[in-house]
């Protein structure tokens, strides 16, 4: 054991060292002042100064999800720290591992309103897996030892560590490696025995299987794993948002994307099976839509990390708790020498819906760029090995239904939360975890005022990401809605960035002020040359104000709280459920 003594403030810097920390994003401000002082003589922590602190937040989660390290993210009390509450949010809902450290006032002056006091692990005690108060020098090593530990282990997810400025300030004797006591905090990563066993005789009964793959599969690092076990049992998959790329979308078994915006195969797929293997997903209300109505023939065998899920939304009839790659390996193990289900008749049905409802789109029809030719575009141009992180609304949506994904951590995006200002950040976190790949943000007109300061953070530090605006000068979904649901009265949906408007702000101008290559895209003969252009430029980051079509949707869709049997392919165009199977 090493004994030296430290301040606190040194002790944070030495920990975060020795687990393994190489990369922070972070602003500072008074109450963690003293630890940007030793922060600014490591040798191997490479410290990013953000623009906003919600854009630390994200960029350490796109640096977690690209990488799968645990991403970290300074901040100050005050409004430093609640500027990190929603990727905190995020972090938690899509189980990114991210550690949060904020300053705190001196320990004397908590409650008592002090300039900059926020109550930061009150606040953020139902979005993280755990928080800490630190008031004690002496307890820093332990305290990051154990929150690195609990934001990585089980199912991961944000840990925030809150040290008052006294704590940092005072000295103590650095102990290290430090006892860490976590009582109660044991993950089950190995599944039981009898319950593989169950699972695989469910398996060898069923004629209409499907493989229903979350996040949970990505995090766990199990791709390789599920290609084996989808292969032994010839099932259909279908992937969740969170889990586009954790099986390849050129595998001929996989149906593409189930929920509001999914497949119609891969909805149709889970609404008519008789067996659903649920792997790291979580019954999600986007997947499911009316919960009653939602695969009403269905057994289903429920695999996650985090037992609070398991019977939440769905009764399991085969609930296993356990690491996703430990449980699909065991599956594979129990099924290997055993006689396969004849699912023939099941697959001749969703062939039959491939061909009939293929996914794709109408051209606008208005002058203006086909928004999902824009992406399928980006997609085809960058390739599988790229990385793609998508802000939130109609973009998010093509963005994963027009792009083909062929590995686990490509997609990054902000499932569960639905944030926002996500994509700029997280790209550029991203790139920083994995400088050598391509890294497209694709992000909305809306999304990209929310944290595009962030491009000026990309530019200083030479990380040359592409940001691709699908420009439709609207809060594209809500638009969508509007339309839809609310007889087109367009409440407070205009942001008049288009070409056609007040294009405030002027994208390409503000792209160029941030030190930016700036491109503007209207014509659909240019698509192609801009990205081509903004793939060959890797001396400053690029934006492409790429101006939309308004009027264009999504579909499929499936509209909230509907039942999936209710599944529109297009504006008032619903499939024909003339045969059954």
């Amino acid at each position: 054991m090493s004994k030296e003594v430290l301040t606190g403030a040194q002790a944070i810097i030495r920990s975060l060292e020795l687990i393994g920390v190489d990369t922070v994003f972070g602003l500072p401000g008074g109450a963690i002042l003293p630890t940007y002082d030793p922060l600014m003589d490591s040798k191997k922590i490479r410290h990013i100064l953000v623009r906003h602190e919600q854009g630390a937040g994200h960029a350490a989660e796109g640096y977690a999800a690209a990488s799968g390290k645990l991403g970290v993210c300074i901040a100050t009390s005050g409004p430093g720290a609640t500027n990190l509450v929603t990727a905190i949010a995020d972090a938690y809902l899509d189980s990114v591992p991210l550690l949060a450290i904020t300053g705190q006032v001196g320990s004397h002056l908590i409650g008592t309103d002090a300039f900059q006091e926020a109550d930061i692990v009150g606040i953020t005690m139902p979005i993280t897996k755990h928080s800490f108060l630190v008031s004690n020098p002496a307890d820093v090593p332990a305290t990051i030892a154990a929150a690195a530990l609990i934001a990585t282990t089980g199912r991961p997810g944000p840990v925030l560590v809150d040290i008052t400025k006294d704590a940092q300030v005072g000295k103590a004797e650095f102990v290290w490696p430090p006892k860490v006591d976590l009582p109660g905090y044991k993950p089950v990563t190995k599944p039981h025995g009898k319950q593989i066993q169950a699972a695989a005789a469910l398996l060898r009964e069923s004629k209409k299987p499907v493989l229903y793959v979350g996040g949970g599969v990505v995090r766990a690092g199990a791709s390789k794993a599920l290609l084996k076990l989808a292969e032994l049992t010839g099932a259909p998959v279908v992937t969740t948002l969170m889990a586009r790329g954790a099986f390849p979308d050129s595998h001929e078994q996989n149906l593409g994307m189930p929920g509001m915006h999914g497949t119609v195969p891969a909805v149709t797929a889970l609404q008519k099976s008789d067996l659903i293997l649920a792997l790291g997903a979580r019954f999600d209300d986007r997947v499911t839509g009316d919960t009653k109505s939602f695969a009403p023939e269905a057994k289903v065998i429920h695999v996650d990390i985090d037992p609070a899920e398991i019977g939440k939304i769905r009764f399991a009839d085969v609930p296993i708790v356990g690491d996703a790659n430990e449980v699909i390996t065991e599956l594979v193990a129990e099924l290997q020498n055993q006689k396969k289900a004849d699912i023939t008749e099941w697959w001749g049905f969703l062939e039959g819906l491939r061909k009939k409802y293929p996914l794709g789109y109408t051209p606008a029809n208005d002058g203006k760029l086909s928004p999902q030719h824009v992406i399928e575009r980006i997609g085809e141009l960058s390739g599988p090995e790229a990385i793609y992180a998508a802000g939130v609304g109609q973009h998010q949506m093509w963005s994963a239904q027009f792009i083909k994904y062929e590995r686990p951590n490509a997609w990054l995006n902000s499932g569960g939360a639905g944030t926002m200002g996500y994509s700029v950040p997280a790209a550029m976190g991203a790139k920083v975890a994995q400088p050598d790949r391509l890294v497209w943000s694709i992000d909305g007109d809306g999304c990209f005022q929310m944290t595009n300061q962030e491009l000026a953070t990309c530019t200083i530090n030479n990380i040359p990401i592409k940001v691709a605006i699908i420009n439709n000068s609207s809060l594209g979904m809500v638009r969508q809605w509007q339309t839809l649901f609310y007889d087109k009265r367009y409440s407070n949906t205009d942001l008049h960035t288009g070409t056609d408007a007040l294009m405030v702000p002027d994208f390409v101008k503000l792209a160029e002020a941030y030190g930016c290559l700036g491109i503007r895209v209207e014509k659909e003969e240019e698509i192609d040359a801009a990205i081509k252009l903004a793939i060959e430029t890797n001396d400053r980051p690029v934006v492409i104000d790429f101006i939309v079509s308004r009027d264009s949707m999504v579909w499929p869709m499936v509209a909230a709280g509907v039942s999936n049997d209710d599944i529109k392919y297009a504006r008032d165009a619903a499939p024909i459920w003339d045969t059954e199977e």
